[in-house]
């Protein structure tokens, strides 16, 4: 007897486990919401919610579909699966490959009295065996020959095999500094259902360590929620998507952007019918091209790679540290209580919602923690705990090697490290902040100033070896000695006075 064992991030009747069965009429089926495995780190409790809600909604449709389903809240896995293959006669237990990691591990090590096989997942559009095949043998690994690639092989907005506009890439018209009044779309949201409800009493009363507000909670938990968010985002979001995709803006949280991630990441929604989704309202509604490509590029682009990369390189990539930081996480990436506006708005925000958009991520979040020298490995357990899409695969690749460098240029072309300026320029955080986005030493200079300076110093000879920060590093020879050992130590006390 086959049995059918389905994780939390594989919620999808089209999952490679359920597929691989040709009859699935009273098919055994078990879900198993485990207590000893979130606690690893102090996760989100919308994050619980979603997870556990979704879980939950799904074994209701699975039951729908004729699958014999059990349903299990335990301490452990090893415990309510021995049970369940016993008293099913279970011989081969399938489950669907995870995509994290440690997660195949934990299989690997139950002791079960049946066969386990680990099916090839099928929730992205290249499998980790055709990525390896693709990375192999490259000189470079870079997104943007991966992107290509994949609009290719896809047929995504492509003209035979020219990209439809003639341009494979429109960024550089998403990059708009915010302005005036916006007019922002609101999220699609959803009312918590019974379900839902005792989902977060059960969250309420965990005895270990969570993180974040747990109400109100707006995410949606099913497949057709998941639905009715991506065609929002088509409708109402899409069309302006791609100018402001990168500002940022006190008291918008979302902007344009699609918040689809959660769903993408728990099997909710495939990633193909996302991309055809935008492809199919660009050819019909003649949406601007430079939106639709710039979100395209997130999917088919950016998440495909990331996943690509995780799963191609060395197990021990967790640890990279390729600058060797080791400051220790501020407390305020926890609480929020932060005088910097920038990482107050949008810590605060992550407390309530378990969402950032990229550029909040990569430019305030990792940014600062890049250029001030926090351990990387700290940085991404924060990561992975905060955010109610993060997931191993996810942000091994996006913080360690996007956000912090700490891979050495493995993913990205250079670190991406900035002042102020930066953060003046594409939001309007700096106005109502108590530090000057102008100075760089001194009582009222904001810390992304000098710690960007003297992240360029201190790290100048291995900088030096990344060819678009050439031009940056002669900067510092303009500084006097004097002023750059001011900043050296206005640096170092920051972290002392912490």
């Amino acid at each position: 007897m086959i049995g059918i064992w389905i994780l939390g991030d594989q919620l999808w009747l089209k999952q490679a486990a359920l597929a691989s069965c040709s009859q699935h009429e009273n098919l055994p089926v078990i879900l198993i919401e485990s207590q000893q495995h979130i606690q690893a780190r102090p996760y989100h409790q919308q994050k619980l919610v979603l997870i556990w809600s979704a879980m939950r909604h799904f074994a209701e449709e699975l039951r729908q579909h004729k699958y014999s389903v059990t349903y299990k809240i335990a301490a452990d896995f090893q415990t309510p699966l021995q049970a369940w293959i016993q008293a099913n006669k279970i011989t081969e237990l399938r489950v669907m490959m995870p995509n994290d990691r440690p997660f195949t591990k934990v299989i690997q090590s139950l002791e079960l009295p049946c066969q386990i096989t680990l099916i090839a997942n099928n929730h992205f559009l290249w499998s980790t065996s055709e990525f390896h095949n693709y990375a192999q043998g490259r000189k470079r690994l870079l997104m943007e020959d991966f992107y290509r690639q994949g609009r290719r092989r896809c047929q995504i907005l492509m003209e035979k095999d020219q990209p439809v506009g003639g341009q494979w890439n429109l960024d550089k018209e998403n990059r708009q500094p915010p302005k005036g009044k916006l007019n922002t779309p609101p999220a699609k949201w959803f009312a918590a259902d019974a379900i839902t409800l005792d989902v977060i009493d059960k969250v309420k009363s965990l005895s270990f360590p969570t993180y974040g507000e747990i109400e109100p909670f707006h995410w949606g938990v099913t497949r057709k929620q998941a639905l009715q968010v991506l065609d929002w985002f088509i409708q109402q979001r899409l069309p302006h998507f791609g100018p402001y995709q990168d500002a940022m803006v006190t008291g918008e949280e979302t902007m344009w952007h699609a918040l689809l991630s959660p769903y993408l990441n728990i099997g909710l929604l495939h990633p193909l019918e996302v991309i055809q989704a935008a492809e199919q309202a660009y050819q019909e509604k003649q949406l601007p091209l430079n939106s639709v490509e710039g979100f395209i590029r997130q999917v088919l682009g950016w998440r495909e790679y990331m996943h690509g990369i995780y799963h191609y390189v060395d197990a021990n990539y967790s640890e990279k540290n390729w600058f060797n930081h080791t400051q220790k996480l501020p407390e305020f990436f926890w609480t929020g209580k932060t005088e910097m506006n920038c990482l107050h708005q949008i810590l605060t925000q992550v407390q309530r919602t378990g969402y950032a958009h990229h550029i909040q991520r990569l430019m305030v979040l990792s940014n600062f923690a890049l250029i001030s020298g926090l351990s990387p490995q700290e940085v991404e357990n924060w990561f992975h705990a905060a955010f109610i899409d993060a997931y191993d695969w996810v942000m091994q690749t996006n913080v360690i090697g996007m956000g912090l460098f700490a891979d050495g240029g493995v993913l990205a072309s250079k670190p991406y490290a900035a002042s102020a300026n930066y953060i003046n320029k594409m939001s309007d955080y700096c106005k109502s902040c108590v530090y000057s986005h102008k100075e760089r030493l001194g009582e009222n200079a904001c810390p992304f100033n000098f710690f960007y300076w003297n992240f360029l110093d201190q790290h100048r000879d291995k900088l030096q070896t990344q060819g678009r920060m050439s031009f940056i590093l002669k900067n510092l020879d303009k500084m006097s000695d004097e002023e750059l050992n001011s900043i050296r130590k206005q640096a170092q006390d920051w972290h002392i006075n912490l």
